[in-house]
């Protein structure tokens, strides 16, 4: 099944990096999962909130220069957070930019602090 971002979904992505929103788009054609994109590039207001909500732990996200997104699966018309889905959506995100030869980190493969629905792009490429 091929899936296709949303109207919202695009929204997301104004002012993420163009190697990153390619990454997405052809992902989401990939993708065993359907899946959104809920966020993309951030404030700094932004961010401080959600470092004070405890949902970041730090100020300097690479959401605030447009080199992150945050997907979330979308099953049935919902929202789902359940784990089992997020490697099948990265194992997407991970094909499409090894096609497009962009170095991708998944916030899933960290060793602390996993986070599932993070995806950015590599520091070392994209400073």
């Amino acid at each position: 099944m091929s899936f296709r971002l949303s109207s919202r979904s695009r929204a997301h992505l104004d002012g993420v990096h163009p190697d990153l929103v390619a990454v997405v788009e052809r992902a989401i054609g990939l993708s065993p999962v359907d899946f959104m994109v809920t966020e993309g590039r951030r404030t700094a207001a932004r961010q401080a909130e959600l470092v004070r909500q405890g949902a970041s732990r730090t100020l300097n996200s690479r959401h605030l220069t447009g080199h992150a997104v945050d997907l979330a699966a979308w099953v049935d018309g919902a929202v789902r957070w359940d784990w089992p889905l997020y490697p099948r959506i990265a194992g997407a995100m991970k094909a499409a930019a090894a096609e497009r030869g962009v170095d991708l980190i998944w916030g899933g493969d960290w060793a602390r602090l996993k986070d599932g629905p993070h995806f950015e792009l590599d520091r070392r490429a994209y400073p």
